[in-house]
C-alpha cells in the first residue's frame, strides 16, 4: 500500500483515481500529477515502483497544499470571515447555507424541516 502525503492510497485503483483520496487533490490535479511524473494513467497504484511513488510525493510537496496544511488554511479563511463580520462569516456563525438559493434548499445545513404545531392556541386572558 503506497503512502502519499500521510494517506494510504488504495492499491487496486488506477493512479489517477487513487490520488483523489488525498484531501485537496481532485480529478484535474490528479491527472496533472500523473502526467508530470511520466506515469501511465492505466497503472494501478499497487504496481507503482518506489521511484514513481517518490516522484509523485515530490510533485505534491512542491506544488500543492494538501491534507493538514490545506485544512488549516481553509479554517483560517473561515475564521477571518467570521472576525470581519462579513455576510459569509455571519452565515458560518449561524450554521446556515453560505451560497445559493436558501429559502427552499440547504437542508444539509439547516437540518430537517420543522413542522408548525397545528391547532395550538394561546390560553385565553382573563
Amino acid at each position: 500500500m503506497a503512502r502519499i502525503a500521510g494517506v494510504d492510497v488504495p492499491t487496486k485503483k488506477k493512479v489517477g483515481i487513487a490520488l483523489r483520496y488525498i484531501y485537496g487533490i481532485g480529478p484535474t490535479v490528479a491527472t496533472a500529477i500523473v502526467d508530470e511524473a511520466g506515469i501511465d494513467p492505466a497503472t494501478l497504484a499497487g504496481d507503482l515502483s518506489e521511484t514513481q511513488v517518490a516522484a509523485i510525493r515530490e510533485i505534491i510537496e512542491e506544488k500543492y497544499p494538501v491534507e493538514g496544511d490545506l485544512r488549516r488554511q481553509v479554517q483560517s479563511n473561515i475564521k477571518l470571515l467570521k472576525d470581519l463580520g462579513s455576510w459569509r462569516g455571519m452565515r458560518h456563525i449561524r450554521r446556515l447555507p453560505i451560497k445559493g438559493r436558501t429559502h427552499s434548499n440547504g437542508r444539509t445545513c439547516k437540518g430537517r424541516k420543522r413542522l408548525a404545531i397545528a391547532g395550538k392556541k394561546a390560553p385565553p386572558k382573563g
